[in-house]
């Protein structure tokens, strides 16, 4: 049974009738660019198949009422009348809907079932692809016109000011706008974009360490603040306005864990420009050269990454099939990604999983991937 035939009896089952409309918003990986997005730098993400769904139908009144299916959840709310409460799946939709009438839409009540077979805490997004649903799924039953990117803008939003998570706008950005068979270059700053296809005969390989940490727990905000500091140290809006010769120039002044933050922001961004030309180039060697080298600085001078995401990176990187792998997401668990061969992706998952949870005795898991459609209406 596919996903969207379970979300239709799930629909069905809790709600009596069939479902109007069944949305989806994937999540997505980032092949290069870590923590460069608050830092307004540069970032290259695809989407991936691995998606939030909504079954659902227009409602009458103002109220709304979702089946979390995921988490076996049923929760409700007026449109006109609801607050934040204490952290729960229900606090993305709350937050989405809060965030669509700041930007004064008229908002429409509706029933709906929400399923996804995104890996949660895994770092592929989950939150941001469930924000992009919501506002889907808004869409599909009243008279919101939100683009893509003003979606995006929102969803980060929800993050920043209802949740209180200090992350950028990636994540939404790369579910809304995703496009089949490219990466997506998104300039943090004016939010442009650029498709960037994968070379001929590649394949992206997600590779989960079987290892999860919540990014409120982790030293995400943390991160931010001490880039945050190196910024004001250089007279600078972010981090994404100074070059490397001008760290050089000056990083024996600062203290060192800006110094280190800031180091792994300057030279990710530089990495991430260069990744774009080899791909345009079909030049998945260098692209990989430059996942090694963003490994490297995530695990020295970033300081997210762990004992498992090495381990996998490592034994990723052994491999003939391999270009290049990196630890991807808000770091310290969750997942790596690799570009390999794709006529040896399925030996390359086999083998990099089979080694890796022999040697740290945790359950991984590998997804072959290829970019795919971001956020939208399925039927």
């Amino acid at each position: 049974m596919t996903i969207i035939q379970e979300l239709k009896q799930l629909f069905s089952a809790h709600f009596n009738t069939s479902p109007s409309h069944i949305v989806r918003a994937p999540g997505r990986v980032n092949l290069i660019g870590e923590h460069t997005d608050y830092n307004d730098g540069f970032v290259l993400p695809m989407a991936i198949e691995h998606a939030i769904y909504i079954a659902l139908r227009a409602r009458e009144d103002d109220m709304v009422r979702i089946y979390a299916s995921n988490f076996d959840n049923t929760f409700s709310f007026e449109l006109d009348n609801f607050s934040k409460g204490e952290m729960s799946p229900a606090e993305y939709v709350k937050g989405m809907t809060r965030a669509l009438q700041n930007a004064e839409y008229a908002l429409q009540g509706w029933d709906g079932v929400l399923k996804g077979d995104i890996p949660i805490g895994a770092g592929l997004s989950s939150s941001a692809a469930t924000e992009m649903a919501i506002g889907q799924a808004f869409k599909a039953v009243g008279s919101v016109d939100a683009t893509p990117t003003e979606l995006a803008k929102m969803g980060q939003w929800v993050e920043n000011e209802w949740l209180g998570l200090g992350s950028g706008i990636m994540d939404q950005m790369i579910s809304a706008s995703g496009q089949v068979g490219s990466a997506l270059l998104i300039d943090c700053r004016s939010l442009e974009t650029e498709n960037v296809p994968l070379p001929e005969n590649t394949a992206v390989v997600i590779l989960d360490t079987g290892t999860r940490r919540g990014l409120v727990d982790s030293k995400y905000n943390e991160r931010r603040q001490q880039c945050e500091e190196a910024a004001a140290f250089f007279g600078v809006p972010k981090l994404r306005d100074v070059i490397i010769e001008q760290f050089e120039a000056r990083e024996n002044q600062l203290d060192e864990m800006p110094r280190k933050r800031a180091r792994h922001v300057i030279t990710e961004n530089a990495r991430v420009l260069k990744a774009r030309d080899a791909l345009k180039g079909g030049d998945a060697a260098t692209f990989g050269k430059l996942m090694d080298e963003s490994h490297m600085s995530m695990r020295d001078d970033f300081e997210i990454s762990s004992d498992a995401l090495n381990a996998m990176v490592r034994h990723a990187q052994m491999h003939p099939a391999c270009y290049g792998a990196r630890m991807t997401g808000g770091g310290f668990a969750g997942c790596a990604v690799a570009l390999v061969n794709r006529d040896g992706a399925d030996d390359f998952a086999r083998t990099v999983t089979a080694g890796y949870g022999a040697e740290t005795g945790h359950t991984p898991a590998a997804y072959i991937s290829q970019p795919t459609q971001g956020a939208g209406l399925l039927d």
